[in-house]
């Protein structure tokens, strides 16, 4: 079953199965590293951000981008 990364527990490594949006977004997302197959943990959300983990990195992603992203 496949639900958004705002669904995801703090600490818990996820696949990513598909990114959705416009393909700027898409893009925009892919150069951040969250490509399909790729894995991703949240790190904390603060009041609907989110900091997550991702290709090594430490990336903070907004609601809004983080709901096109789907584990």
């Amino acid at each position: 079953m496949m639900m958004p990364l705002t669904m995801a527990r703090t600490g818990e490594m996820n696949t990513i199965r598909k990114v959705g949006g416009k393909e700027e977004t898409r893009k925009f997302l892919e150069n951040l590293g969250f490509v399909t197959g790729g894995e991703v943990m949240v790190v904390s959300q603060i009041s609907g951000s989110m900091i997550v983990n991702v290709k090594e990195s430490r990336v903070a992603i907004n609601k809004e981008m983080a709901d096109k992203i789907m584990i």
